[in-house]
């Protein structure tokens, strides 16, 4: 039985003192100072990293920082991802910026968090070639923000230097800590923690931990407080979402707490990411399909078309089972959107594994693929295994993928132009002046013309051309 305890009238109590009691000295400097304080998080990653940013930027606030869009404030947090090297590279050029900000300004407090954290080499290099750096703290105890940013303002013993904390896993979930949303109308909600499958070329289940699912209840409440303050689509989070309930206590599943949310008044849209094959059961299909505020867009990750290569990566599914699996998705929820991740270049991959992956995005006419090269992460059993591939074959490969996955992508959208469709209007567009940005309820985008009044709201609009991986449209 998992060991998932409730210990929000504990630790989150002993947290927010902590918040209360930096508040207050907080407070004296900016009287004393005439100023406000400042902080800016730098989110790496996936999306249970800019959750986890949230719950980080809450934190701050409740101690009363106000948040920045510049990097030169007086605390600058980098939440981390480790999934790929380039990941780490990016992060070790942007902390070796912060060293030149902060001797400009050496008050400001360089805090470090997140997956990369849990590596112990790096946290080594940070250690010997970032000695400037304040505080770092891995995926475990990011609720403990108050705590350290106190110890680090108030060392034991007069000592000073980095203040470190890395927790090896965790068995506890600590709830009803402030939150900072990123949007006003939408949110994520995390309903498990960690992940369980141990795919072989994946570092996530050893900086994230195993699975932890948070009990129901909990998860309704949060979403309760969500939709009271206009929040009406909900992302249910997970490494792994439909193993949800393995462990607890209750006797729920995946698709029972979906059933459970689409009843919450005021829930108008539910998402989630990210559900794995192997998990995917039918009675989940079903909630999908009969569940009209479920949004018809399924994101499953392939990784490789090849049976013989998804053996080797530990994914506990062949080709043949995948393309079954999507199949009864498409018979079940005829629009439904299927999106993917594809590695390209794991080791060992032969000309006839790439054209089996090939084969499989043909037959299910994916809308849209994250693809990723293959990175070698240190202390997974693929960084040890012969065979690795070229880059120029990769890149060839890499190449060809992407030109299939766009000529689909291109179809399937033209098939859709000139109907009406309902959105949710979410920011203003990057693409051009005077428009706004809309999310289709099969996750594709559409820009077209309005104000900054429309954010947060569900319009209609008619699809007028199509641009590939977005529409062109108009209200009607």
């Amino acid at each position: 039985m998992q060991r998932n305890i409730n210990i929000s009238e504990e630790e989150a109590a002993k947290q927010l003192e902590f918040a209360r009691i930096l508040k207050e000295s907080l407070d004296e400097r900016k009287a004393a100072e005439n100023r406000e304080f400042t902080y800016h998080i730098e989110t790496f990653g996936c999306q249970m990293n800019a959750k986890d940013s949230e719950k980080l930027a809450g934190i701050l606030e409740t101690i009363g920082y106000k948040e920045t869009d510049s990097e030169n404030a007086d605390i600058v947090l980098y939440n981390t991802c480790t999934v790929r090297e380039n990941a780490n590279n990016r992060v070790y050029g942007r902390i070796g910026f912060l060293g030149k900000l902060k001797k400009k300004k050496p008050d400001m407090k360089i805090i470090l968090c997140g997956c990369m954290m849990q590596e112990a080499h790096v946290v080594e290099k940070i250690k010997q070639s970032y000695r400037f750096v304040d505080i770092i703290f891995g995926t475990h105890n990011i609720y403990k923000l108050a705590e350290l940013l106190y110890e680090s303002e108030n060392p034991v013993n007069g000592s000073s230097g980095m203040c470190i904390e890395i927790l090896p896993d965790a068995d506890k979930i600590v709830e009803n800590l402030p939150s900072a949303r990123k949007y006003s109308f939408k949110g994520g909600v995390n309903i498990m923690y960690g992940c369980n499958n141990f795919c072989s070329y994946c570092i996530v289940p050893y900086v994230r931990g195993r699975e932890r699912s948070r009990r129901s209840e909990d998860i309704l409440n949060e979403i309760r407080e969500m939709t009271a303050n206009g929040v009406s689509e909900i992302m249910l989070l997970g490494q792994n979402v439909n193993s949800y309930g393995k462990g607890l206590e209750e006797e729920i599943s995946f698709a029972g707490l979906l059933e459970k949310v689409c009843r919450l008044e005021g829930v108008k849209r539910v998402r989630f990411m990210t559900p794995h094959p192997k998990d995917l059961t039918d009675d989940i299909i079903s909630v999908i399909a009969k569940e009209p505020n479920i949004c018809n867009h399924v994101h499953l990750p392939l990784q490789s078309g090849s049976s013989r290569l998804l053996k080797l990566m530990n994914r506990h599914y062949t080709k043949e089972d995948y393309l079954a699996l999507t199949e009864r998705i498409k018979s079940a929820i005829p629009d439904v959107a299927l999106t993917t991740d594809i590695i390209v270049g794991f080791p060992g991959e032969t000309e006839e594994d790439f054209q089996e992956t090939l084969d499989v995005i043909k037959k299910v006419r994916f809308s849209s693929a994250f693809t990723f090269i293959y990175s070698k992460r240190t202390g997974t059993p693929a960084a040890k295994m012969p065979d690795q591939v070229p880059e120029d074959i990769i890149k060839d490969r890499f190449d060809r993928l992407l030109k299939v996955i766009s000529e689909i992508s291109a179809e399937l959208t033209a098939k859709d132009t000139g109907n009406i469709v309902n959105v949710l209007v979410e920011e203003p567009s990057t693409q051009k002046e005077g428009y706004v940005t809309g999310r289709l309820a099969n996750n594709l985008l559409v820009h077209f013309e309005g104000g900054k009044e429309l954010l947060g709201s569900y319009t209609d609009v008619r699809l007028k051309e199509a641009k590939g991986f977005y529409y062109l449209g108009e209200r009607v």
